[in-house]
């Protein structure tokens, strides 16, 4: 799958798909998860609950808001494939969302068995797709949204966390 032409996409995402590399969305988004849940394993599990400042998420909730984004942009990325003119995507707000999750019952482990099983999903959606359905600009927003602007979204917005994770909590 190709990436997304400037116009597909809200603007706001660029700082996202800036740190995407270079190859096919697909298997970039099969080695992004890979590479994610490596990651994740390595994080030792008296960390799980560790936020780097007051009212910062832990590592948990980032990982929550991580696997709640996957959710999002893969229905987004569903509705742009369906070519569905007619829907206008909602924007969400992540703070909202983290709010409304509880998950000082769940360990970090459950956490990211989550994440891989929602990547793989989002690969079956996103790796059959034909150039139309790929490119179809859905609205989201005052912008549009395709497909493969979600896809992108995806692998950046996992690279962005975990970046995060790497300068701030370890």
């Amino acid at each position: 799958m190709q990436r997304p032409l400037p116009g597909e996409y809200n603007p706001y995402f660029q700082r996202y798909f800036d740190l995407i590399p270079e190859g096919d969305l697909i298997d970039l988004l099969r080695q992004n998860g890979g590479e994610a849940v490596e990651f994740l394993l390595s994080i030792p599990q008296e960390k799980e609950n560790y936020a780097y400042a007051e009212g910062k998420w832990n590592i948990k909730e980032v990982l929550n808001h991580i696997n709640d984004a996957e959710r999002i942009f893969a229905y987004r990325s569903l509705v742009a494939a369906r070519m569905d003119g007619t829907a206008n995507l909602s924007s969400f707000d992540e703070n909202d969302y983290a709010r409304n999750a509880d998950v000082s019952h769940r360990d970090l482990k459950d956490l990211i068995e989550e994440f891989r099983i929602l990547r793989e999903s989002s690969i079956f959606l996103l790796c059959n797709l034909k150039e139309q359905q790929s490119s179809f600009r859905a609205q989201s927003g005052l912008y549009p949204f395709t497909a493969r602007a979600g896809a992108s979204f995806l692998i950046g917005h996992v690279i962005h966390h975990i970046n995060v994770l790497k300068e701030r909590y370890l």
